[in-house]
């Protein structure tokens, strides 16, 4: 018999009568999290030593908390507005601040990135699995509770956000194959997904229907798609086939892919390509429009793909679904549009287990038959010359993510009939020690071993790897490796005795610089490459803004970087726009020395942009 409760005070009472005070809590991966219900709970441990809570979870979201003065200016005024009122988790506090008690325990296998490098309690309890066995691990833990936000329509429920590891556990329960309390809230603005992720409501041993909204849903906030990204984008959309299967994750990247292949679709990308300066392969040649349209299989539901949907892109079906994806996490538009749509056009869009996206076992004749010319397209952080990728953790161990499920799709591309795994990867980065190249000799961590490298891509071409020599993967990866780096990095591989001596860079691939991409790709900018292809909660002055502080923040790191900005600042009085971003970051009359220094070289950054 379901209970039907209202506050979170009256559900953690039924919890400890019910369940008891040994409480081991499955959470769901990102969204799906009833942030109040499990704050409540840990008050409760908090308060009463005698209970023992061990959360086991993924990708816990935080709202961003600035780490300096420029970004706090420019975040604080825009983050009610960004996040809404979306809860801290008190969890993550009580980490954070050092005061999490001994009777709470907190073990997660996905991390947001970047999130918790240097916490020594969080990178001593990650655990590293791939999305797939996540299920396994979990179940090792002999979950008692699981907790999770549902989407509701009239009475009807859904797991809307989150069936990526909660459908196999609730299958496992109803085969009495696992023993666990399912507990739902329910989320006015959570999307109903119909189809696989509807469940009964006895399947809930408690429903909190609240009184009120709980919070706002986590928003993710886009990023600016730089002229990087959408290059990369744009040699992406060459390897997708008309009639093939398409996976693409989060961020730039994925929002840059989605934009070139909807470029493609309206017939405008043939005179970008006129005019790159960079070699492309006639291997990899697909410019044309899509007729039969691609079918999404993906872990992750992102606004690219759902992009794609509207714009009837992605429309082959498989089993009367269009897209099959294993969870989501975005905007608040994208939240809006998804609820948005006719029911029958949402329930082409179905929520699956990540059993089913991440991997071929189970119908695996019917899977292998639907996900014909896959492409799954990941991010990597860092590519060796040898092709092995660095997607989720740094040298010397510290976890930035986490292997999620891109292994998942990479061995997927191996085992499909002629699938590929596109790993995409920045040529470069900016860090504390300056500039540096995102392709290296080596490096002592790997997430994609060398033995299943694909294809690479940076912003200066594809580099296609599988079956290829270590000789011919080294020199095609120098063929896309910025050209202020080849020259160190095709030594090394000689030194190292894996590249002939006598070999030479051939000619075409050594303009490889910013330069020459700013002059491919700049004019196109307005019309053809926005910074915001799907929008942004962002103002107009604070879309100006933001390019300048990225350089800003990467000029901070050289000195005479720094004063080169602050000298171009210094030079003559500011233009209207110029005082009107300042003004925004309360710059304009600046005082103190360090400030007045902040705001000339603030004003200098956004020269440099123009």
């Amino acid at each position: 018999m379901t209970e039907q409760l209202e506050t979170d005070g009256r559900v953690a009472d039924w919890i400890l009568d019910n369940v008891g005070r040994d409480l081991r809590v499955a959470l769901p991966l990102g969204l799906g999290k009833p942030v109040t219900l499990i704050n409540e709970l840990v008050r409760r441990a908090v308060a009463d030593r005698s209970i023992r809570l061990h959360i086991f979870t993924a990708l816990t979201l935080e709202r961003p908390s600035p780490s300096s003065d420029m970004e706090r200016r420019f975040m604080e005024p825009a983050l009610d507005r960004l996040f809404g009122d979306y809860p801290q988790v008190e969890y993550a506090r009580l980490i954070r601040d050092g005061e999490l008690p001994g009777n709470i325990r907190v073990t997660e296998f996905f991390l947001q990135a970047a999130n918790w490098l240097k916490v020594s309690s969080v990178q001593q309890s990650y655990v590293s699995a791939n999305y797939t066995h996540a299920l396994d691990v979990l179940l090792d833990q002999r979950p008692n509770l699981v907790l999770q936000l549902l989407g509701g329509q009239g009475d009807r429920l859904s797991l809307s956000c989150n069936t990526d590891i909660t459908g196999d556990l609730l299958a496992l329960r109803r085969s009495g194959d696992a023993e666990f309390a399912f507990i739902g809230q329910v989320h006015p603005d959570l999307p109903f997904m119909p189809g696989p992720a509807e469940i009964d409501a006895g399947e809930c041993a408690v429903l909190q229907w609240p009184g009120e909204k709980p919070h706002d849903l986590f928003s993710v906030v886009k990023r600016p798609v730089g002229l990087q990204d959408h290059a990369m984008g744009l040699h992406v959309s060459r390897l997708i086939h008309d009639g093939g299967s398409l996976q693409i994750g989060i961020g730039e990247i994925g929002d840059a892919v989605a934009h070139a292949l909807m470029l493609r679709q309206r017939g405008r990308i043939a005179p970008i390509w006129e005019t790159c300066p960079f070699p492309r392969s006639d291997a990899f040649a697909e410019t044309g429009r899509f007729e039969t349209g691609l079918y999404g299989v993906t872990e992750m539901l992102v606004d690219g793909l759902l992009a794609l949907f509207e714009e009837g892109i992605i429309k082959r079906e498989v089993d009367g679904a269009a897209i099959h994806a294993g969870f989501f996490v975005d905007s608040h538009d994208f939240y809006a549009r998804l609820k948005a749509l006719p029911e029958k056009q949402r329930a082409r869009i179905a929520m699956v287990p990540v059993s089913f996206t991440n991997a071929l076992y189970g119908d695996e004749d019917a899977k292998r038959e639907a996900r014909r010319d896959a492409r799954f397209v990941n991010a990597a952080m860092m590519v060796t010359l040898l092709g092995a990728a660095v997607s989720d953790a740094t040298e010397d161990g510290q976890v930035v993510s986490g292997v999620g499920g891109q292994f998942n799709f990479v061995e997927q591309a191996f085992a499909l009939k002629g699938a590929r795994a596109i790993l995409t990867v920045p040529a470069t980065r900016h860090g504390n020690r300056g500039l540096s190249s995102n392709i290296r000799w080596s490096y002592g961590h790997a997430t994609i071993p060398r033995h299943l490298r694909d294809i690479v891509v940076t912003e200066y071409g594809i580099a296609d790897l599988r079956g290829k020599s270590d000789a011919d993967t080294i020199a095609a990866l120098l063929a896309i490796a910025d050209s202020r780096f080849q020259g160190e990095l095709e030594q090394e591989a000689k030194d190292a005795g894996k590249l002939p001596k006598a070999w030479r860079l051939p000619n075409h691939a050594r303009n490889n610089t910013p330069k020459a991409l700013r002059g491919w790709l700049a004019r196109y900018r307005d019309k053809d490459l926005p910074r915001f292809p799907f929008g942004t909660d962002f103002t107009a002055i604070e879309q100006y803004l933001m390019p300048a502080l990225a350089d800003l923040r990467a000029a901070s790191a050289s000195l005479p970087a720094l004063l080169s900005l602050a000298l171009r600042g210094a030079r003559g009085r500011p233009a209207r726009q110029e005082s009107a971003a300042l003004e925004r970051m309360s710059l304009l009359e600046p005082g103190g020395f360090k400030t007045r220094l902040a705001a000339i070289a603030l004003r200098g950054a956004l020269r440099q942009n123009g």
